[in-house]
């Protein structure tokens, strides 16, 4: 089964709010973006956002320019439909990550909570690391959430890559500066923890 077939199947079979990822809120990702002071019309990329509520906190928090990014069309459609009318304030871009369409040096903020660590092929990182390179523009952040490593080893039935700071680091510089990292404890739904880790970067 491909990605993609696989993350359809995914956001068509299973009730979004018991998959361990979900977040009724994703309260620190928007803490972490707010903290940064951007202006309201920055341009901003939610790269894997599948059915998260960011996208809303956001329209709600003022900021203007908005684009999901994900594989699945589902995970899309679930999006717009609980945005109703305020769907039309996004755009929407159904593409593997590795091969989407960015402009180059035009978002000012790109966030990726638990789309990076998916990526098990060294050659997979690489391309995700230049997409974000040339598609972020000088001076811009890249805030990532991956499983730290003392998290899981599988999500959604897949593998995923493990990350400390210093992993994240590694994999992310000399094209990104490191400006912090801190972890969290995720509650999933079924009341199990989850480790993450997130580091912000800034493109250089």
């Amino acid at each position: 089964m491909s990605i993609k077939k696989h993350w359809e199947s995914v956001y068509q079979t299973k009730d979004i709010k018991t998959v361990s990822w979900f977040q009724p809120q994703e309260t620190l990702s928007l803490k972490l973006i707010n903290d940064l002071s951007l202006n309201k019309s920055a341009q901003i990329i939610d790269i894997g956002g599948g059915a998260s509520t960011l996208v809303d906190e956001l329209i709600f928090a003022g900021y203007e320019n908005l684009s999901v990014l994900d594989i699945s069309q589902a995970a899309l459609i679930l999006d717009r439909n609980r945005l109703g009318s305020d769907a039309d304030k996004v755009t929407w871009i159904e593409s593997d990550i590795l091969d989407a369409n960015l402009p180059p040096t035009y978002y000012e903020l790109w966030h990726d909570r638990a789309a990076f660590h998916f990526l098990t092929d060294p050659d997979h990182r690489d391309r995700y690391l230049t997409k974000a390179r040339t598609s972020i523009s000088k001076g811009g952040y890249l805030l990532i959430a991956t499983f730290a490593n003392d998290g899981p080893e599988q999500c959604s039935g897949l593998p995923v890559v493990r990350y400390s700071e210093a992993k994240l680091i590694e994999e992310f510089t000399p094209s990104f500066e490191f400006v912090y990292s801190l972890k969290e404890d995720h509650l999933t739904p079924a009341q199990s923890v989850q480790k993450f880790i997130y580091c912000l970067f800034q493109r250089k």
